[in-house]
């Protein structure tokens, strides 16, 4: 998802948007990234909709090359940072029920999946 689908909402609307897609047990892959006091807000409203059908989101922020940048590279990154804010790098946000586990280290992400149980009809008799 483009940043830019995101950009003129507030940041209420923001985090229910993002919210949403969880909750339809999809994995959001957010060019950019939320505030710190949105991932607060979205972690924090999160919690509060959790129930038998909706258990969480897993939640990833990648920030490329901040720790690694050097001379350049690091005056490049400060520079994209005053124009766009905090907003360079890449969210992710996955529905509990379908992301186990989310790792990082400098050269790669993993994001680790697993089924959805589909719920059982029972047909009445």
């Amino acid at each position: 998802m483009p940043y830019s689908e995101i950009e003129g909402l507030s940041s209420v609307g923001r985090i229910r948007k993002l919210l949403n897609v969880a909750k339809e047990n999809k994995i959001v892959l957010l060019q950019g990234r939320l505030k710190k006091e949105e991932e607060t807000e979205l972690i924090k409203a999160t919690m509060e909709e959790i129930n038998k059908s909706f258990k969480g989101i897993e939640l990833a922020v990648i920030d490329p090359g901040a720790a690694n940048a050097v001379g350049v590279k690091k005056v490049r990154n400060a520079i994209f940072g005053m124009l766009l804010g905090d907003r360079q790098g890449m969210t992710i946000i996955g529905p509990a029920s379908v992301v186990k586990e989310i790792k990082k280290d400098p050269n790669k992400i993993e994001l680790f999946t697993q089924e959805t149980r589909a719920k059982k009809k029972r047909g009445k008799k």
